[in-house]
């Protein structure tokens, strides 16, 4: 038998009767964190995620569009295949309800079920929403209307199948009671229990074919076809073997964990424990239900025009940090407000300023002092000492976390201690240490290169991207977390500006009357307000041009303490080859502005007098981050 662990876990299949929204792309992308993690862990892992395409609301976009349901299924099928490639989304099987497998394991739950006893013919009448594709009763009714979509649901009476849900009412609440874990969190938990004080009712699971024919046909009679819900929600189980292939399946079932949003909590937490109880199908270990995430506390709708749209965000900022935010700003369980100045301010405090930053700067210093070769980390201190010991505890703190589903937290972990490490080079100094003392130097920056390994290898699994790319870097044994896993003496390969800062648009004040614009006009400032400017010598590491214009250049430039970018008018004075190596003076603490959709980091001083163009540079022998006065 196979002693590895197995860990399967899948997300909703999401209705094919829109576009994915960052609703969609929030829960997925934590199955896919979950499933990244647990992988990196040794364990064997399934990650399940699809569409649902059967139900009215697919019959009449179909109708709208002109054409066939099964057309109109395929094109948006593809639209979340699409999305999640390029989020990045390492499923192992995208799960479609049209596929002819899914369609006959339901038949037969059905025929199984209704040769039991378990579904029974009646007529019944009740208060139908097309918008959620099912009957309400009076009392979950709020002011009349469907407190989903928060209109008047129609009353339909008609001659139906149902499943004797009622049946199973006091086991589902003694078994949520003694499973603590199987509705996650609490108050979902107790939002599940307290739908089940009142009377449970049967549920409806089919729909004539006269009003509804896009669906799959019950096998005992074929003038109806299954309720949608009873018809998705088996997919969690079809898609890894039920009905088909026991061994597949009873390798991967119960689930570990089934993600779904908090309005989906009733047909997960009731319907479907049900519905397999009566099957015979072991529940599945936790539902988790999470939060929504909002624009300006207002729940998304196409209604309000409020919708993010996940591929936008990505391509104007990048796969990962997308990532990173959604993972990193919910709280699970809780409701979480989405605004694209929230996503600038974490973007730029933690991965430009304390995770890329860091990088940076051992990157820098180590190709500039060592070689570009990992320095040895012999006899360490008692600040090297805690760096290493915070860092061979911080993967069982992580693993711990994530455990327990607080993964903002497991982010915030791994984010504390890269600020430690952060906090640790600005005490060592070690770009003034070389100077006196080479090997402790060394010392420094191994211990802080090590430290950014272990902390970058846990959070690769909401970084894939960036991670990969920055830990090829380094020279490292094996790909675990472990402390040691750096070798020294190795060749630290290429470094690139892992997370640019993102300077946001500042709203453009009404020029005043009578306001001088003139360039060349003298303004006056204080000795004090000049004096807050930074000045220090810095050497030009790469030069090219920018595309698009005969006027800028873009540069890498050292600082003495790190590597940054400035991008600069000089391209009708300067050739790229003719600046590399020289050492210019430059202003690095202004506030970052993006040219020509080109983040610049500071500014370089040049002096010009009509067409000619002169930098301020300085003797080769000056060393960066000489302070210019």
């Amino acid at each position: 038998m196979n002693s590895t662990k197995t860990f399967y876990v899948t997300t909703p299949i999401y209705y094919v009767n829109g576009m994915p929204h960052i609703g969609h792309a929030y829960t997925t992308i934590l199955a896919d964190v979950l499933a990244r993690y647990h992988r990196a862990q040794g364990d064997d892992v399934f990650f399940l995620t699809g569409v649902d395409e059967h139900g009215q609301k697919i019959q009449q976009a179909a109708e709208d569009a002109g054409v066939e349901p099964q057309e109109q299924c395929d094109r948006m099928a593809l639209h979340f295949k699409n999305a999640w490639e390029k989020l990045e989304i390492s499923y192992d099987f995208f799960m479609r309800t049209t596929a002819d497998f899914h369609k006959k394991a339901v038949q037969d739950v059905l025929q199984d079920l209704w040769d039991k006893g378990e579904i029974y013919e009646h007529e019944y009448g009740g208060y139908y929403c097309v918008g959620c594709e099912r009957f309400y009763t009076t009392k979950e009714l709020v002011d009349g209307k469907c407190p989903q979509h928060l209109k008047k649901p129609e009353f339909i009476k008609e001659k139906n199948y149902f499943f004797r849900m009622s049946k199973y009412q006091e086991w589902l609440v003694n078994y949520i009671n003694e499973n603590p874990g199987f509705i996650q969190p609490e108050s979902r938990k107790n939002e599940v229990l307290g739908f089940l004080n009142g009377a449970l009712e049967d549920l409806c699971i089919s729909r004539p074919k006269s009003r509804l024919s896009w669906g799959i046909e019950l096998p005992f009679d074929k003038d109806f076809v299954t309720y949608v819900w009873f018809d998705a929600l088996l997919n969690y189980v079809t898609g890894i073997g039920y009905k088909q292939d026991e061994d597949r399946f009873d390798k991967w079932w119960p689930a570990d964990y089934h993600l779904i949003g908090k309005d989906i909590v009733t047909t997960h937490c009731v319907y479907w424990p049900t519905m397999m109880k009566a099957a015979g199908i072991p529940m599945p270990k936790t539902i988790f239900a999470h939060g929504w995430w909002m624009v300006d506390a207002t729940k998304m709708s196409k209604s309000l025009q409020n919708i993010v749209k996940p591929l936008d965000l990505v391509d104007k900022y990048g796969v990962d940090p997308v990532r990173y935010y959604l993972i990193r700003d919910m709280v699970l369980g809780q409701d979480a407000n989405f605004s694209e100045e929230m996503f600038i301010k974490r973007y730029n405090s933690d991965l430009a300023n304390d995770f890329g930053n860091l990088a940076s700067r051992i990157a820098t210093l180590i190709r500039k002092n060592f070689g570009n070769n990992i320095p040895k980390g012999n006899n360490p201190g008692l600040d090297e000492r805690e760096i290493q010991t915070n860092g061979e505890k911080l993967p069982k703190e992580v693993q711990k976390l994530i455990s327990e589903m607080r993964l903002n937290e497991a982010i915030e972990t791994i984010l504390s201690y890269v600020r430690s490490i952060n906090r640790y080079m600005e005490m060592k100094a070690p770009w003034k240490l070389v100077k006196t003392d080479h090997e402790k130097a060394g010392l420094v920056l191994y211990t802080a290169a090590q430290g950014f390994c272990i902390a970058a290898k846990l959070l690769e699994p909401v970084m894939p991207g960036k991670i990969c790319s920055v830990l090829s870097i380094f020279p490292l044994k094996s790909e675990n977390e472990s402390w040691g896993n750096l070798i020294s003496g190795e060749e630290l390969k290429e470094f690139q500006i892992l997370f640019p800062r993102i300077q946001a648009a500042p709203d453009k004040p009404a020029p005043e009357k009578n306001m001088k614009t003139d360039e060349d006009s003298l303004n006056l400032i204080s000795i004090d307000e000049f004096f807050k400017a930074k000045l220090i010598t810095a050497k030009i590491l790469e030069a090219e041009k920018v595309l698009g214009t005969s006027k800028l250049l873009k540069l890498q430039i050292d600082t003495g303490s790190d590597t940054r970018q400035i991008v600069a008018g000089i391209a009708e004075y300067y050739a790229p080859e003719q600046l590399i190596g020289k050492t210019i003076v430059a202003v690095v603490n202004l506030q970052p502005a993006v040219i020509r959709g080109i983040e610049s980091n500071g500014m370089l001083l040049a002096a010009k007098k009509g067409k000619q163009l002169q930098l301020i540079t300085t003797s080769d022998s000056i060393e960066p981050g000489a302070s210019v006065g």
